[in-house]
């Protein structure tokens, strides 16, 4: 294919539906084409009347958008309207230069106008407006704008780290999918790239302000040479000319800079809430009425002191007063209004004769919160916990291979406000404290700063955290903390302890129901198994147990295929079912432990400990307590070396031992792992990092 032919084809840049995308090269060249070429007044006042319109449009816009990310083209705006300016510039200082002699309307009527109306024609009154306009352009606005876009980079890009770590986290505990997921991390990186380029494009406004002071003496200067030397004006009338006509060329142009720099400063200065700025302001300046009566005092009292311009003052207090008694009218409406809708209390009546509807079941799953967290848990007030919980149970069913039973929640006026708990068949196996309005801060490692907040451990992982206000959630990312809100502590906490009762959880209804969805895809291996060679309640506590060991039972097939490859009729051992179905699945369970590592990093048995306990378990003795202390001892001491090394808490013993060392030590240490060398897979080498029993 030629050159002509990939310009011209089907998929070309000519041949694009877009025209959007055409602006960007058409601005440059028109700016461009400005800077080089001589134009026309009357062009030049369509310019200038385009970039005063063009800067309103931006300031507007920015004064509307309820997110920095939503005008995340910012950035790019700058540069353009800066050139734009500076190319508008160029031109209209050659047409002064070179028609200055014929008038103060050689330039075009915009900049007559601006030179005449605003500032009635005086150039000394001009040139005072025009420095003042350059000062607070150049020294107020954009300093303070350029300051803060440099510091919100700075916290943006020191922040990504936590803001990623804590995605991660969202998405491991299930509370998130791989699709919120990845748009989370596609705006931290548009968010940290959008300060960054303010940062950059906030040099261009303070530059903009540096160049127009310099056209305005070059072109003075040039004016006053060209129109005395070349034109024979006298020093008066040139002065007047030339010094009129660039004054109103630098007003043109530093009002659309002033407008185009407040932009800036509003987009950078603004809190990210789901209000624009205008809103942001009323809702929170117009809130108090006291504030409004005091105010209003205090103009009465100036008003009435004489030689004070009385009757503005008292105008003035006259309004603050009407404000302040329309906002405590507006609030006796609404305490009104929520009074109507509050339901009366229910006549008392004869308690009627208690029957079998009273006796109520207990909840397999429940969580009981005080009364400070209903809003968590409360629809009518968009209570976040609630889909949290649904998340949590939809990836434990994707992990574990069985859906959980429904989280029933209730309210107890017997707990602490801030205190709720988890309970499991009506028995509590988890109680923790959560605060509403506030955010929790876990170290995610050492800590370059210190907090103020409450002092708190998360329940899942017993690692230190603090519970912060909003206003430190940037500086906690900053100095290493991982920032979670309180709803996504909660449902880490049910994740976590979902998957340690994870055998309880599996009743006899949630094995019927693994088994009827195994019907749709292979009905006759499940009639193989149920009920010829196990009954349900054996298949109930074989799954168990794989469970208590931490094993997932998403493998189903496998499952059962073992059961009618070595189970018989007569007699059916579930104890070695087990230990043959792990061996089935080793693949699964060294996946889990230990991902795509080659080498597996372990603890080991002493082999003088491993016969003693092999001679034990052949003559079908116990074992001494002494060795059960000492063995429990020592594997407690080799699994935090295993914790603080990284490595998976592995135990492997021989294929006999694992049964009871399993059943012994996860008593003690319910977060060892016991596995047999042959459920490791052939293609994996075994590195021993702690030997159990050594005399050293």
């Amino acid at each position: 294919m030629s050159i002509l032919d990939k310009l011209t084809g089907p998929s070309s840049l000519f041949h694009t539906r877009d025209p959007k995308m055409f602006t960007g090269p058409v601005l440059i060249i028109l700016i461009l084409s400005m800077m080089i070429l001589p134009l026309p007044p009357f062009l030049l006042d369509i310019f200038f009347t385009f970039n005063i319109a063009l800067a309103l449009m931006v300031l507007l816009v920015s004064m509307l958008t309820k997110k920095p990310l939503d005008f995340a083209a910012f950035p790019s705006v700058l540069l353009f309207t800066t050139l734009l300016r500076l190319s508008l510039n160029v031109a209209s200082a050659r047409i002064v230069l070179m028609h200055g002699h014929n008038g103060t309307d050689a330039a075009g009527k915009v900049i007559e106008a601006f030179g005449h109306f605003l500032v009635g024609g005086n150039f000394a009154v001009g040139v005072v407006v025009f420095f003042i306009l350059v000062v607070i352009n150049f020294m107020v606005i954009t300093k303070g704008a350029g300051r803060i876009a440099e510091v919100g980079a700075r916290f943006t890009l020191d922040s990504m780290p936590g803001k990623q770590m804590a995605i991660d986290a969202d998405l491991n505990a299930g509370l998130i999918g791989e699709e919120e997921a990845k748009t989370r991390r596609k705006q931290v990186g548009q968010e940290s790239e959008f300060y960054a380029s303010m940062d950059g494009a906030s040099k261009f406004v303070r530059g903009d302000a540096m160049a127009g002071i310099v056209i305005l003496f070059v072109t003075v200067i040039g004016g006053l040479l060209i129109g005395m030397l070349q034109h024979g004006l006298p020093f008066g009338q040139a002065i007047e000319t030339y010094v009129l006509l660039t004054i109103g060329d630098g007003l043109v142009a530093q009002i659309p800079a002033l407008m185009i720099s407040i932009a800036a400063g509003v987009i950078v200065s603004r809190v990210n809430t789901d209000e624009d700025v205008g809103q942001q302001i009323v809702g929170q300046l117009f809130v108090n009425p006291r504030v409004m009566f005091m105010v209003g005092g205090l103009i009465a009292a100036l008003g009435i002191i004489p030689g004070m311009p009385n009757t503005v003052f008292l105008l003035f207090a006259a309004a603050m007063f009407g404000i302040g008694w329309k906002m405590i009218k507006n609030q006796r409406k609404r305490e009104e209004a929520a009074l109507l809708h509050v339901p009366p209390s229910a006549a008392v009546q004869e308690a009627p004769e208690a029957s079998w509807d009273d006796v109520q079941q207990v909840a397999t799953l429940s969580i009981e919160v005080g009364l400070r967290l209903i809003p968590l848990v409360d629809e009518r007030q968009n209570g976040a916990l609630i889909g949290r919980i649904s998340s949590v149970r939809k990836k434990f069913a994707q992990d574990i291979g069985f859906l959980p039973s429904v989280v029933h929640i209730t309210d107890r006026m017997d707990l602490e406000q801030n205190t709720y708990r988890i309970c499991l068949k009506g028995v509590q196996i988890g109680l923790s404290q959560l605060y509403v309005d506030k955010y929790l801060a876990i170290e995610s490692g050492p800590s370059s700063g210190k907090l103020d907040g409450i002092d708190f451990v998360d329940p899942a992982y017993s690692i230190p955290a603090v519970w912060i206000d909003e206003d430190q959630c940037d500086y906690a990312q900053v100095y290493g903390y991982t920032v979670v809100e309180s709803d996504v502590v909660a449902a880490t906490f049910l994740n976590h302890l979902l998957h340690r009762h994870a055998s309880v959880l599996l009743g006899r209804q949630e094995v019927e129901a693994l088994l009827e969805r195994m019907r749709k895809t292979d009905k006759t291996l499940v009639e193989d198994v149920v009920p010829k060679l196990v009954s349900i309640s054996t298949l109930q506590r074989i799954l168990q147990t794989l469970l208590e060991e931490g094993v997932s039972i998403r493998d189903m097939r496998t499952i059962l295929e073992v059961i009618v490859e070595h189970a018989t009729p007569l007699q059916t051992d579930w104890h070695s079912l087990v230990a043959i179905i792990r061996i089935n699945l080793r693949g699964v369970i060294t996946q889990q432990w230990f991902e795509s590592e080659e080498i597996l990093n372990v603890i080991c048995l002493n082999n003088d400990i491993e016969h003693m306990m092999l001679q034990a378990v052949n003559s079908g003795g116990s074992m001494e307590p002494n060795t059960a202390n000492t063995l429990i001892r020592q594997t407690r001491a080799a699994l935090e070396f295993q914790e603080q090394s990284g490595y998976p808490p592995v135990l492997m013993v021989e294929h006999v031992l694992r049964p009871m060392l399993s059943r012994l030590l996860r008593r003690q240490l319910p977060n060892l792992v016991v596995m047999s060398g042959e459920e490791i897979p052939p293609d994996r080498a075994i590195r021993m990092t702690s030997e159990i029993g050594a005399t050293q």
